[in-house]
């Protein structure tokens, strides 16, 4: 049987299809658009039985080319833009795709799991999968949101598993490709390989310099939680994956500076330390995100564990250390 990733060569979509292949799976058929042609380098250590271009998926999946032979179906692929202001392409790309591939996965009774977003909780407090905290800031966030509506009512009655994501702040191997959109550890490390510095935000939202408090999970236990429930196909619903703690933008700083500085065989500095000597050099919080910036995540797992999920997650100093050890060693990103 068939496995489809949609989004496979991008950041969680490559990570899961390396983690199907670790299970001894090889018929995955990879999803994906390769206009930006360095996402490639993402499969390349990977096993798959096909690839095929996301604009001709859809026309595949219509026509029948994949009835009765898909065992599951994860989708990753989307535009994660928060900054895009083509909302008609947003909609497109994120809602109306992830409505036909719902659509195929209830016609054909296949597992659908697919990626949703902590964006949709916009400026709430509450981390709560509830829909009086979900008020998105971007179109980014409302696509998003407008699928996971959908899938609320079809879902008492679609009779497949069906399980949607919402990601907080995903961190980890294979994301060079997102570039601005990458994550704050991936910028902070490339910040100090070149500068010798890291440059969080200057204080924003009530928070101060480098304070600003995000619920940051490493891509492991996002492929980890996917694996999980394709294994138990009766949890279904709507869950926030996260760590379950907010860590701020100055720890992902300290966590990298000194992974970086352990290499080089320096001593671990703490924050006050680094601040005096310069490594970490605050920037003006950019006026393009005033308004529509999240300066506080943390995911209410408890649905998540309600469900039956018990491993627990990494945090910043765990999961960012790991990661930046592997980039010290892997040159691609």
């Amino acid at each position: 049987m068939t496995y489809i990733v949609t989004g496979a060569a991008g950041f969680i979509g490559s990570n899961l299809v390396r983690a199907l292949n670790q299970r001894g799976e090889r018929d995955v058929i990879a999803v994906d658009n390769l206009a930006n042609a360095g996402k490639f380098s993402n499969l390349v250590d990977c096993e798959i039985s096909d690839f095929i271009d996301k604009r001709d998926f859809l026309e595949l999946l219509a026509g029948g080319q994949f009835d009765g032979s898909v065992n599951a179906v994860f989708h990753q692929g989307a535009c994660s833009d928060t900054m895009e202001t083509d909302g008609r392409y947003m909609m497109e790309n994120n809602y109306r795709y992830s409505l036909e591939l719902l659509e195929f996965c209830c016609e054909q009774e296949v597992p659908l799991i697919y990626a949703s977003s902590a964006a949709v909780y916009g400026g709430s407090t509450t981390f709560r999968e509830e829909r009086q905290y979900e008020s998105p800031l971007n179109v980014y966030g409302y696509s998003k949101f407008l699928f996971d509506q959908m899938v609320r009512r079809r879902l008492p009655d679609a009779g497949i598993p069906i399980a949607g994501f919402r990601y907080f702040n995903v961190y980890g191997r294979n994301e060079a490709h997102k570039t601005r959109m990458a994550s704050v550890a991936w910028h902070f490390f490339n910040q100090y390989q070149s500068e010798g510095k890291v440059r969080p935000f200057r204080g924003s939202g009530g928070y101060e310099d480098g304070g600003q408090r995000r619920d940051f999970i490493s891509v492991e236990d996002v492929v980890r939680v996917n694996l999980w429930f394709l294994d138990h196909p009766e949890a279904r619903g709507i869950f926030n994956v996260g760590t379950g703690r907010a860590q701020s933008f100055n720890e992902v700083a300290v966590a990298t500076v000194n992974t970086c500085r352990a290499a080089g065989g320096e001593s671990a500095l703490t924050l006050e330390e680094m601040l005096s000597k310069g490594i970490i050099d605050y920037r003006e919080f950019p006026d393009a995100l005033k308004g529509k910036y999240q300066h506080f995540t943390e995911a209410d797992t408890s649905a998540l564990r309600r469900a039956g999920y018990r491993d627990a997650f990494a945090d910043v100093g765990q999961g960012v250390t790991s990661y930046c050890e592997w980039l010290l060693k892997e040159p691609r990103g």
